[in-house]
């Protein structure tokens, strides 16, 4: 397999809680993204978005990537990997600096966003994005290029993600087990809103459900960026083991049964419809039993109204009340799921779509589904080629931040050691 030049070469890496799935697409000159190819295999060391079988998610990992570099005759060496388990934090911090009336250069930006890479506290955690998202100027605020404007007073907001640093250690890990490189670690709610939202959406509010196999990750999008999210222990494997287990089957058969045949939605042609059961074992009558389709889809409905209640509940600490004029987007593999849209529209009370991935040329059929947005967001994000102020030298300038603590005492305390 020949080597290519790295130059634009983004590969995708989304551990998932069942399956792993792999993107490598080719940045080109007019900045659209291309996908070379893509591999995927069930996931049997994630449990609820944890890593808890460290050797057969390095092998998945690893099939994954090598189906992808088949598919686009490449060999790729680093990856942008998604983490989608419980315990991510959200927030934004806000800092201003004092520049006299004087034109904004980009020495000033660089120094306040230095100092803004100072003034985050994780508080114990462990940053996976600290990224500036909007500019003040004289607390005129919305500001994206503040650069050549005259200001006294130029502040920024940073949007600060992060989690416990243990699960991302342990996938950082696996990755590296297989003998990948990771470029970083990317939180999956922002990666997905990359993919199945516009612009637009983020700015004036959106809510994006993203129902996955073991979790749900629940995001408030405001003024263009993750504003809040949580996650809830339950997804789409939870109706899979339901239906597995009401009517004694085994999980593969209710897996596809759920797929084909399920809905969430009720018709009356359900009662009539009727659907054979495959025994859980050989030993078992060939003949199995029979169902209707009205017995399966009253299973399914009812783990989705613990689902949707779930959801309503972090909506609302979220801040996401009102339904006049706010969209919820649903996405991941549990959105593939009949019906699911209209259902979800009438137990949450705002309006619904199932948020498909975007932005991507030549993306195949296959992996065009909501249960790809991550994977597709994942090579949008990287493509941006986002500012990370981690990356950055610490600064001293005087800096204020929105609620006054050690960290004002700290930069004011350097303010008059230079000045």
């Amino acid at each position: 397999m020949a080597k290519v030049p790295t130059e634009g070469l983004i590969t995708a890496l989304d551990v998932g809680s069942s399956k792993v799935s792999a993107l490598i697409a080719q940045r080109t000159d007019s900045g659209s993204l291309v996908v070379l190819g893509t591999g995927q295999r069930e996931s049997r060391g994630v449990k609820r978005g944890y890593v808890a079988d460290m050797r057969a998610t390095e092998i998945a990992i690893r099939e994954a990537v090598e189906q992808a570099e088949r598919i686009a005759g490449i060999n790729i060496e680093d990856v942008w990997v998604s983490f989608s388990a419980g315990g991510l934090v959200s927030d934004v911090v806000k800092l201003e600096a004092d520049l006299g009336g004087h034109r904004v250069e980009q020495a000033d930006i660089d120094e306040l966003l230095k100092a803004g890479r100072d003034a985050i506290d994780p508080q114990g955690k462990m940053v996976l994005h600290a990224q500036p998202t909007r500019y003040t100027v004289d607390g005129l605020a919305g500001v994206k290029r503040p650069l050549g404007l005259h200001a006294d007073r130029l502040g920024v907001d940073i949007h600060v993600v992060s989690t416990d640093g243990s699960p991302v250690r342990n996938l950082d890990l696996c990755v590296r087990s297989a003998h990948l490189e990771v470029r970083s670690i990317i939180a999956a709610p922002v990666a997905t809103g990359l993919a199945c939202l516009t612009e637009e959406e983020r700015e004036l509010g959106v809510a994006l459900v993203e129902i996955g196999a073991g979790v749900t990750n629940v995001s408030v999008f405001a003024g263009g960026v993750l504003a809040g999210l949580a996650s809830i222990p339950m997804g789409s494997a939870d109706v899979t083991d339901d239906i597995a287990s009401a009517f004694g089957t085994a999980r593969q058969w209710a897996e596809r049964t759920k797929c084909f045949h399920g809905s969430a939605n009720l018709s009356p042609r359900d009662n009539r419809e009727t659907i054979d059961v495959q025994p859980a074992t050989q030993e078992e009558s060939v003949e199995g039993m029979r169902i209707t389709k009205a017995q399966l889809n009253g299973i399914i409905r009812q783990r989705l109204e613990r689902l949707m209640g779930e959801i309503q509940k972090e909506l609302k600490k979220l801040g996401f009340q009102d339904p006049v004029g706010r969209q919820i987007v649903l996405t991941g593999g549990g959105a593939e799921l009949k019906g699911i849209a209209d259902y979800a529209q009438q137990a949450l009370g705002s309006a619904v779509r199932v948020g498909r991935p975007r932005g991507l040329a030549a993306l195949p059929e296959a992996h065009s589904g909501p249960a790809f947005a991550t994977l597709a967001g994942l090579a949008r994000f990287a493509a941006s080629d986002p500012i990370d102020l981690r990356s950055l030298e610490p600064a001293h300038q005087m800096v204020t931040r929105a609620s006054p603590g050690a960290v004002l005492q700290r930069l004011m305390a350097a303010f008059r050691a230079n000045y």
